[in-house]
């Protein structure tokens, strides 16, 4: 594979590069650059960082060295969003999640290392740099870099201050080339680039990774289950919320249905070499078959395409694409359980 392959593999699917140039230019003097993604282990993951975690296995193909952060420490100090002693227990399920994840886009889980933020962040080189940095940020500039991460409140916390500096230490701390994440660690990357040439570290080349909408339209929330399909949903339960989901006819903009289709059906599809068959009665013009997601949205604009045949289409490839992580969570119904136990105590699903 050439350098413009890679390139390609690596880029395609995400919002933004910073920059393309320095990409580039790492492909040229690196064979195996390193690309990391942290994630803090809060909430339930959901179809929302199934569309990002895809990514790792073009990471994967295009021959990077990828590493997942489970930042547990993070998961705490961002407002207690993971009271301190849930915190193992929801970085299992995390590191389990996301296994499961790589595995249904056709990857090896096993190509990637796990690293949890406790196994480096307490240690005293860490520690004495974050001191350093903290002495050199304002208060207004952490907050202005954590602004779209970090819950926010009139009286913030110093948890939420220290967060992006910690994220910043993490990019040298696990000697990656790449930081990849989604659109909204932004502000947190690009203080990264500013500030860790001045700590020993290099500033980091950034992937990012579109947000996705809500099938409710608007920002996808994590506290509306409406809007996003969890990845141990029913197949009843997704066709249930594809059916009710946000699809006006024509209108693209804040569609996460075609948001689901594009970033996370059509890139597994064309990893099995697959089409993407919405299947209609012959009395409606008989089944339509895509090869890209380009095709499908023209027709949809064109209204040629029903926003309901689409949502039964979507509804079906999503559930087909999330059943073996929804199987293996089943089987281990203890994972959920341990790390949200209000919800799933007792070991049931």
């Amino acid at each position: 594979m050439d350098i413009d392959e890679r390139f390609e593999l690596t880029t395609r699917h995400t919002r933004e590069v910073v920059t393309e140039e320095e990409l580039q230019t790492l492909f040229e003097e690196r064979d195996e650059p390193r690309v990391y993604i942290g994630y803090a282990p809060t909430g339930e993951m959901h179809i929302g960082h199934f569309t990002t975690m895809r990514k790792l296995a073009d990471f994967l193909d295009a021959g990077l060295d990828v590493t997942v952060l489970i930042a547990d420490l993070h998961a705490h100090l961002d407002d207690e969003k993971s009271p301190f002693d849930l915190l193992e227990a929801r970085s299992a399920y995390y590191e389990e999640t996301i296994r499961a994840m790589i595995d249904a886009a056709g990857a090896d889980p096993d190509g990637i290392e796990f690293v949890r933020g406790r196994e480096f962040e307490l240690d005293e080189d860490y520690s004495l740099e974050l001191l350093r940095m903290a002495a050199e940020t304002t208060i207004s500039r952490a907050k202005r870099a954590a602004s779209e991460v970090v819950r926010e409140s009139d009286s913030p916390k110093l948890g939420g201050l220290l967060y992006p500096l910690m994220q910043t230490l993490d990019v040298d701390a696990l000697d990656a080339d790449i930081a990849y994440g989604g659109v909204d660690q932004r502000g947190i990357y690009m203080l990264s680039r500013e500030i860790l040439p001045d700590h020993g570290g290099d500033a980091p080349i950034c992937l990012f990774a579109p947000l996705l909408s809500g099938l409710s339209g608007g920002k996808m929330s994590a506290s509306d289950e409406s809007s996003k399909v969890n990845l141990n949903d029913s197949p009843e339960a997704v066709s249930e919320k594809l059916h009710d989901a946000y699809c006006p006819m024509g209108e693209v903009e804040d569609n996460g249905v075609l948001e689901y289709v594009r970033y996370l059906v059509f890139p597994i599809l064309d990893q099995r070499e697959e089409s993407f068959v919405v299947e209609r009665p012959e009395k409606y013009g008989g089944d339509l078959v895509y090869e890209s997601y380009e095709e499908l949205e023209a027709d949809f604009v064109e209204e040629e395409l029903h926003p309901q045949d689409l949502k039964n289409a979507a509804g079906e490839y999503i559930s087909e694409i999330i059943d073996p992580i929804r199987t293996r969570l089943d089987d281990q119904p203890e994972l959920l359980a341990g790390a949200y136990p209000e919800k799933y105590g007792g070991g049931a699903n």
